[in-house]
């Protein structure tokens, strides 16, 4: 029993490890990793197989054979000045364009691969020696520059709770460097936001020229979904993550008789962006998908015009680790040729079975079946099943239309004419035949 058990168990070990999310850390300094060993440690335990590397080692590599050796990477090396090995911000970029996702962490040691990554993703880091200032919300712990701000939770992502679910009430406290996302880039996520009061400056320096970001324009934690669902996230502080601002209280220092926070909201709300950008929270997928006739549950070869139809989509999301059926009820169905003929509400059920019932429109051709899910916070979801709709053949319309009575009545009223024509025709011609006679 005893070799029985040990069998087991390191069989167990084998598959835990298989599944391990294995992650690559990018760090300054070996000492990152100990000064922000909460976070490390809460990933660990969320199942994360993390490989720890400085960002300039001569072996860093992403790839072995053309494989991914990662499934997510983390940049804690904000002032690198060239990443070691094959790693480069082209290779970073390809990573996420093959489903790899990407946590950046940056300060106001920002170094040019840092901001020529965020460039390519649609954010813009401030200069070096930068900092995001706010003299109406700065910490007790500030040394005198106003730079160690606090952001308030209010200023969060809206409609957004997947991204940030644990609804901290706790301010954030944030010293770094500012960002400001594309306006044009539909993509870009602005995750958290600084206060109106806030600018992006270097706090030793008069101001001489209009700041890169003012008030809520400053991102301080932004991102994006790529069209593949990768997802990168962009956060303007290191230390925001470190073990000193996960534990340490918060104070508005601006307002005499502010209220005291025992604790920042740091810790929910990092581990929860960290979450979401390793898909552990708003990961949706289509389970099964059937269509078929409301009158006998058949799927024909094609369809014909202005039959009930039936259309079923199974879809789940991703809960703490676990597939469990989807509920939301703003999941829409599309029914389209070249432009939609129907578009209508899914009705879900608790299994997560989402129905539309609907006639079919008095149009042949090809049609498409398409569910297009795109909500902030969840991956894009996307579904297409092609089918055929055609004409009526001879034998399945009326017998008689009630449109066409009118010409029934005169095809009817013709005959009746030509009979009583024929009969008074032929009447007169026998009475002139028997006078003539």
């Amino acid at each position: 029993m005893t070799h029985l058990s040990a069998l087991l168990s390191s069989i167990l070990l084998l598959v835990a490890y298989a599944n391990a999310e294995k992650t690559l850390v990018l760090l300054e300094n070996t000492a990152v990793k100990e000064t922000h060993s909460i976070f490390f440690g809460k990933l660990k335990d969320a199942g994360f197989e993390l490989t720890f590397k400085t960002a300039d080692d001569a072996s860093l590599a992403l790839t072995k054979y053309g494989d991914y050796l990662f499934k997510h990477l983390i940049v804690f090396a904000p002032s690198v000045e060239e990443f070691g090995g094959s790693i480069d911000v082209a290779a970073i970029t390809s990573f996420v364009d093959n489903g790899g996702n990407v946590l950046v962490a940056g300060s106001s040691s920002i170094g040019q691969p840092i901001r020529d990554l965020a460039s390519e993703c649609g954010m813009e880091y401030d200069e070096e020696k930068t900092f995001v200032i706010d003299h109406h919300h700065f910490d007790v712990s500030d040394e005198g520059k106003h730079n160690t701000i606090l952001a308030d939770p209010r200023n969060i992502i809206k409609n957004a709770e997947k991204i940030v679910k644990s609804g901290t009430t706790s301010p954030i406290v944030f010293q770094g460097v500012g960002m400001t996302a594309d306006p044009e880039n539909s993509l870009v996520l602005e995750i958290l936001t600084a206060s109106s009061t806030a600018y992006s400056y270097s706090p030793d320096n008069a101001i001489s020229e209009y700041p890169l970001a003012v008030g809520k324009n400053t991102v301080l934690v932004g991102g994006q979904q790529a069209r593949n669902n990768a997802r990168i996230v962009f956060a303007g502080s290191l230390d925001m993550f470190s073990d000193r601002y996960f534990m340490s209280p918060a104070q508005n220092a601006a307002s005499s008789g502010s209220e005291l926070f025992p604790k920042s909201g740091n810790m929910a709300f990092c581990m929860d962006v960290a979450m979401w950008t390793f898909k552990k929270n708003g990961v949706l997928r289509v389970q099964e998908v059937q269509h078929y006739l409301a009158a006998d549950k058949t799927v024909p070869a094609a369809y014909t015009i202005e039959e009930d139809v039936v259309y079923n989509i199974v879809i789940e999301e991703l809960v703490e680790g676990k597939w469990v059926p989807f509920q939301n009820k703003d999941v829409q169905l599309e029914f389209f040729r070249i432009d939609p003929f129907v578009r209508m509400y899914l009705t879900p059920s608790p299994a997560g079975v989402f129905t539309a019932e609907f006639k079919l429109p008095d149009v042949y051709g090809v049609f498409k079946y398409k569910v297009d899910y795109s909500r902030v916070g969840y991956t894009h979801l996307f579904n297409v099943a092609q089918v055929s709709v055609r004409p009526k053949t001879h034998t399945q319309y009326e017998r008689f239309i009630a449109s066409a009575y009118p010409y029934y009545a005169s095809a009817f009223s013709m005959m009746f004419g030509v009979c009583l024509f024929s009969m008074v025709f032929l009447h007169n011609r026998d009475e002139k035949k028997i006078k003539d006679e």
